[in-house]
């Protein structure tokens, strides 16, 4: 019995790492379409290589998604089956893939899930941190300016956050989340989730920076952080008005600043500036 229906997209989910995680459908499902669409050629080959499975493939990534959303939509319309998978995970979660199921949706074509492994769902699902109410912030600003800016703006959000990171940036990462979160925020870092050298580090925020600056080891690899929400809202109040107190302080006295910084945040004026007038 065919799995695949003529005309349908699949967005299939692979493997973070352990090849075993590949589900019976996704593995049936790709050895039954007409063509992958793949974020990368190269390391889908070896995917399908170590299935046993041949079919074509095409490139589809963040530079060439919009130019072949249509071109697909159009072998779609004429009959082919075609998936979409990304590197690793589930497509479109801080992966390609969102203008191509978009223009598919529009075009009144059928968009098929094949569910599988997420490495955000992974990391939540060992962390022990609460995961009833969870915001996936996918990976944050490259350059430290706008990462904290991006971060000052998530430090009173009560639900759990949820970040990737790559290794060349994970330590300065974790000092910024140290410097806007604090350092005794709970948190649990996944590194190379079903993989060879799997680690998962918890307890707080300054905790697992302190263990990544003196481990090389845990520098390498691909991160997912989970940190817990704001749930003092005094803390948060006190964490926003150092934040704004810190950016006024560059412009205006001290205690002007402090002053400001208080009004808009509601933090005592006192821990902002030490109580001087």
């Amino acid at each position: 019995m065919a799995t695949t229906q003529a005309g349908a997209l699949y967005v299939v989910a692979t493997p973070i790492g352990n090849l075993g995680d590949l589900t019976a459908r996704a593995r049936a499902v790709l050895g039954e379409v007409d063509a992958i669409c793949a974020e990368d050629t190269r390391h889908t080959r070896q995917l399908l290589g170590a299935l046993g499975i041949e079919r074509p493939l095409l490139a589809l990534h963040e530079h060439n998604e919009a130019d072949m959303a249509w071109k697909l939509v159009e072998r779609l319309k004429a009959g082919d089956r075609l998936a979409l998978v990304s590197d690793a995970g589930t497509p479109l979660v801080s992966d390609p893939g969102y203008r191509l199921v978009r223009e598919v949706r529009a075009a009144g074509l059928k968009v098929v899930p094949v569910p599988g492994a997420c490495a955000a769902i992974a990391a939540l699902s060992v962390a022990g941190i609460p995961s009833d109410r969870f915001c996936f912030e996918g990976f944050l600003p490259a350059k430290s300016s706008a990462r904290r800016e991006r971060l000052a703006a998530l430090s009173r959000e009560p639900r759990t956050l949820v970040f990737y990171e790559s290794s060349h940036r994970i330590e300065e990462s974790l000092a910024d989340l140290v410097a806007m979160f604090g350092p005794e925020r709970e948190a649990v870092l996944a590194r190379e989730l079903t993989k060879l050298f799997e680690t998962v580090l918890g307890d707080t925020l300054g905790g697992i920076a302190g263990q990544v600056a003196v481990d090389e080891n845990q520098r390498k690899g691909e991160f997912v952080l989970v940190v817990r929400g704001c749930e003092d809202d005094g803390e948060a109040k006190l964490l926003e008005g150092q934040r704004l107190y810190a950016k006024l302080a560059e412009h205006l006295k001290p205690s002007l600043a402090a002053k400001l910084a208080a009004d808009i945040s509601g933090a005592p004026r006192k821990a902002l500036y030490g109580g001087g007038e």
